[in-house]
C-alpha cells in the first residue's frame, strides 16, 4: 500500500504515529493531538489523491456529533496550533480497546457479503430475502476487529470480543454502540439522512470510564444515503466514500487483486466525492461549511 507522507512538523508537538487518514501526536502537556489529514484510502490502500478539505469536514462533522450524542467524549480543546487549524483536536490519552464497534441497520457492504454467503453477519441470523440495501428489522451489533495499515477489519462474532475484553466489557459496548447509533440514525432521519451504518471506536480513561474516541459518524466511519433516493435491491446512492470505491471497482480498469497501487482519482472523482463530503456535513448540520 501507500505509505502516509511525511507528517506535518508542529511546534511543541511530537509526531507519535500516522494511520490511514489521521495523524497523531504528543504536546508538551501530555494531552493528544489528532489531526485529520486530506487523505483518502480504500480497499486497504491509502491512494496517492487527496479529498481537498476531507480532514476538515471529518473534524467539523465529529465534533458536531459528539455534542448531540451526550455520551463522554475524548475532545478537550479545539484550541489547536495554527498549522493544522480547523482539522485537529486536542484530546485525551486512553486506553483504545481493540474492537471497532460496528451497528448495522441496514445490509450493505461486508455484512451484505456474510449475509449472501451464510445467512448470517457475525454470527447473527437474519431472514432470508434480503438484498444490498435492505432495512434490517432492528439494528445489529455486527464488531470487526482492529487491522494494522494495510491490513483489512475482519468481522469478528460477538464471542470474539467477549474473549478480547470480557463478558461484561462486551455488553456494554454492544448496548452502547446500538444506543448511540439509534439516536444518530433518528438525528439523520429527520434531516432526509439514512444512517445505514456506522463504527465507534472507545478507551477507556485510568479510572474505568468508557469513552467514545477517534471520529465518531462521519463519512469516512459510516454509510449515509439520501432517504429520498432510497430502493433496496440496488446500489444505493452515497454520501460516503463509496463513489472512490465504484471508480476503482468499475470504472478505472483497476484490478483490486493485482496487488498494484490503484490509479490517481480522476479531477471528476475528486469534485464529487469533496461535494458528497460537503453535503453529509451541510445537510446533517444545518451549517454552510466553509
Amino acid at each position: 500500500m501507500i505509505t502516509p507522507p511525511q507528517a506535518v512538523e508542529i511546534p511543541g508537538a511530537k509526531h507519535l504515529h500516522s494511520g490511514k487518514v489521521r495523524d497523531l501526536y504528543e504536546l508538551e502537556s501530555g494531552h493528544l493531538l489528532m489531526v485529520a489529514s486530506d487523505r483518502m484510502s480504500a480497499f486497504d490502500w491509502i491512494l496517492s489523491t487527496p479529498i481537498p478539505d476531507k480532514g476538515k469536514v471529518l473534524t467539523a462533522m465529529s465534533l458536531w456529533w459528539f455534542e448531540q450524542l451526550g455520551v463522554p467524549n475524548h475532545i478537550l480543546s479545539t484550541d489547536v496550533p495554527a498549522e493544522v487549524a480547523g482539522r485537529a483536536v486536542v484530546c485525551e490519552r486512553l486506553e483504545m480497546l481493540p474492537v471497532e464497534c460496528v451497528a448495522r441497520g441496514y445490509l450493505s457492504g461486508s455484512g451484505l457479503v456474510d449475509y449472501n454467503a451464510t445467512g448470517e453477519v457475525c454470527g447473527i441470523p437474519l431472514r432470508p430475502g434480503l438484498v444490498e440495501g435492505s432495512r434490517l428489522d432492528e439494528p445489529i451489533f455486527t464488531p470487526a476487529s482492529k487491522a494494522d495499515i494495510g491490513e483489512h477489519d475482519e468481522n469478528v462474532s460477538y464471542d470474539a470480543v467477549v474473549a478480547t475484553v470480557g463478558a461484561q466489557l462486551a455488553e456494554t459496548l454492544r448496548k452502547l454502540t446500538l444506543d448511540i447509533y439509534s439516536q444518530a440514525h433518528v438525528t439523520a432521519e429527520k434531516r432526509g439522512i439514512i444512517l445505514a451504518d456506522t463504527k465507534f471506536e472507545f478507551g477507556t480513561r485510568p479510572d474505568g470510564t468508557l469513552v467514545l474516541a477517534d471520529e465518531v459518524l462521519t463519512p469516512d466511519s459510516s454509510r449515509y444515503w439520501p432517504a429520498a433516493e432510497w430502493a433496496p435491491g440496488k446500489q444505493q446512492p452515497s454520501y460516503d466514500k463509496q463513489i472512490v470505491r465504484d471508480w476503482l471497482q468499475f470504472e478505472s480498469g483497476w484490478d483490486r487483486h493485482s496487488g498494484e497501487a490503484p490509479p490517481p482519482l480522476s479531477p471528476e472523482v475528486i469534485d464529487r466525492t469533496r461535494s458528497a463530503y460537503i453535503d453529509a456535513y451541510e445537510s446533517l448540520t444545518g451549517e454552510t461549511f466553509s
